[in-house]
């Protein structure tokens, strides 16, 4: 009979005390920091987190190429790999807003034109790294994928310019 209510006691202590694992808190992204992250979830509109997400692969393509420049001593190969998709999963994510924006409807002209503009340029640099690059066989297979995510993520800003509604034109009468 004791170790039947010793075991109901323990059951119910159990039972109240809180539980070890959080609640489920949303996933940050492994290739943005904790504030990169925080500027994302804090940006009002799709258009704004478009430029975030662009800004932000910029500046691991530049990251990229400085490593390129100047080897680290140890896991070189590691980091170029690591920058080159991160900088994917950053123009990924801001063509999949582009999709998002034109299901919701929203104005996302600004972040559509932004997108056709920069992939540009990126992809510029990217095929220049593909037949210029030092040591390209560290990376080949990251900047193949890097290149074909890039051509996709232009040509869906291309198709999105022709589904994004006109700016509502003021007729004066």
């Amino acid at each position: 009979m004791k170790i039947k209510i010793h075991l109901l006691l323990l059951a119910s202590c159990m039972l109240a005390a809180p539980p070890l694992v959080r609640a489920a808190t949303p996933q940050q992204k492994d290739y943005l920091s904790s504030g990169e992250a925080d500027k994302i979830r804090d940006a009002e509109t799709v258009n704004e987190r478009i430029k975030l997400f662009l800004t932000f692969a910029e500046d691991r393509l530049k990251k990229f190429q400085y490593e390129l420049d100047h080897p680290s001593s140890n896991r070189h190969s590691d980091m170029l790999n690591s920058l080159l998709n991160a900088y994917v999963s950053c123009v990924d994510d801001a063509a999949d807003l582009i999709q998002l924006g034109i299901e919701k409807q929203d104005n996302i002209r600004l972040g559509v034109d932004m997108m056709t503009a920069r992939t540009k340029a990126f992809l510029a640099v990217l095929e220049k790294l593909s037949t210029d690059g030092t040591e390209r066989e560290l990376y080949k297979d990251t900047l193949d994928d890097a290149i074909e995510g890039t051509r996709d993520a232009m040509n869906d800003a291309e198709k999105a310019k022709k589904k994004v509604a006109p700016p509502p034109v003021r007729r004066k009468n």
